[in-house]
C-alpha cells in the first residue's frame, strides 16, 4: 500500500494526528469534497484511513506540503509546536497563505505565541479548540471554538463547515478560542468527577445503579457528564474515550492560568487530585468515568463489574 503524496490541487487538507477524534474529521473532510492526506506517528492509524478511502503520508511535511488547509489535532501544546517548528516541522513547508487550524487544547499565551511565529512566515494560524466528542466529530457536527484573523477563517472555512455543527467566531487573535475551550474543560473535568463521586456514592448506599441513572437523568440533578458518562459505569466499561490523563492534563492548565490570574478555583484543585490519584493507581489512559472506580476502591463500593474492595 503506497503512502506517497500526489498533488491534490485545490481544495486539499491535510489532517495531523488521526486518533479518536482527528480519524473522524478526517473522514468529515473527506465526505464534504476535500482532497485529504492523513498523518499520525501510529503507522496503524495511516493505513486504517487508506484502508477508508483517504491518502496517507509518512511524515507532517509530506502530508502539509500541498494542503491548503492544514488540521492539527494533537495532544497539547508541545505536540503543536514540534508539528510546527520542530525538527520534521512544517511551518515553512506549508505552501503561503495557506492555514494551519489548531485543535489541541492549551493555555492561551501558548496559542498567541504559536500563532505570531507562523503568521511571521506567511501562513495563517486559527485557533480552533474542538469539543462534542468521537461520535460527533465521525458525524461532521463537532463545536469549534475559533479565533484567528479574518483571513485565517477565510481560508480554513471549508473545513470548519465539514467538521462542526457549530463554529463560534470569538475574536480575531489567537488565544481566545483557546480560553473559551478551557472554560468548558473546567466545567467538564469538575461535571465528570461529581457524577462518578454520585454514582459511587449511590452504590455505597446500596441502590439500584440503572435507577439511579433513570430518576437523575430527569431531574434537576442531571449533568451532560452524567447522562453521558454514567452508562460506561453501569455497563463496567472503561475502554478510554476520553482518558483519565486528559483531564489531568486540562486541569492543570486551568489551575495554572488561575495561579498566574491570583484567581481561586478550589472545584478544580480538588477534582485535579481525583484525576491525579486515578492516574496514580493505573488508570491514566482508560476512561475517565474511572473516577467512579477510584471511589469504589477508596469506599468499598461495588460497581458493575468490580469486585467490592
Amino acid at each position: 500500500m503506497s503512502l506517497a503524496v500526489e498533488n491534490p490541487g485545490r481544495g486539499a487538507a491535510a489532517v495531523i494526528g488521526l486518533g479518536s477524534m482527528g480519524f473522524g474529521m478526517a473522514q468529515s473532510l473527506r465526505r464534504a469534497g476535500l482532497d485529504v492526506v492523513g498523518y499520525d506517528v501510529a503507522a496503524a492509524a495511516v493505513e486504517r484511513f487508506v484502508a477508508e478511502g483517504g491518502r496517507g503520508a509518512r511524515t507532517p511535511k509530506e502530508a502539509a506540503g500541498d494542503a491548503d488547509i492544514v488540521v492539527s489535532v494533537v495532544v497539547n501544546a508541545a505536540q503543536t509546536e514540534a508539528v510546527l517548528f520542530g525538527p520534521d516541522g512544517i511551518a515553512e513547508a506549508m505552501k503561503p497563505g495557506a492555514v494551519f487550524v489548531s485543535s489541541a487544547t492549551m493555555d492561551p499565551a501558548i496559542a498567541r505565541n504559536l500563532s505570531q511565529r507562523l503568521e511571521a512566515l506567511g501562513r495563517h494560524y486559527l485557533d480552533a479548540p474542538i469539543s462534542g466528542g468521537a461520535a460527533r466529530a465521525a458525524k461532521g457536527e463537532l463545536t469549534i471554538m475559533a479565533s484567528g484573523s479574518a483571513e485565517a477563517f477565510a481560508a480554513a472555512r471549508p473545513a470548519l463547515d465539514a467538521m462542526a455543527a457549530k463554529v463560534y467566531e470569538l475574536g480575531d487573535a489567537a488565544g481566545t478560542g483557546a480560553a473559551f475551550k478551557m472554560i468548558n474543560q473546567l466545567l467538564a473535568g469538575v461535571h465528570i468527577a461529581a457524577a462518578c463521586e454520585a454514582i459511587s456514592f449511590a452504590a455505597k448506599q446500596g441502590l439500584d445503579l440503572q435507577k439511579v441513572y433513570e430518576v437523575i437523568t430527569a431531574s434537576a440533578g442531571n449533568s451532560w457528564m452524567f447522562e453521558n458518562r454514567i452508562p460506561h459505569v453501569l455497563a463496567g466499561d472503561y475502554t478510554p474515550l476520553s482518558a483519565i490523563e486528559i483531564f489531568v492534563k486540562d486541569l492543570g492548565i486551568v489551575q495554572d492560568m488561575a495561579r498566574a490570574e491570583r484567581y481561586p478555583v478550589p472545584l478544580v484543585a480538588a477534582a485535579l487530585q481525583m484525576y491525579l490519584a486515578a492516574s496514580g493507581a493505573g488508570m491514566g489512559r482508560d476512561d475517565d468515568s474511572s473516577l467512579a472506580r477510584l471511589y469504589a476502591q477508596l469506599s468499598g463500593a461495588a460497581l458493575p463489574g468490580i469486585d467490592k474492595a
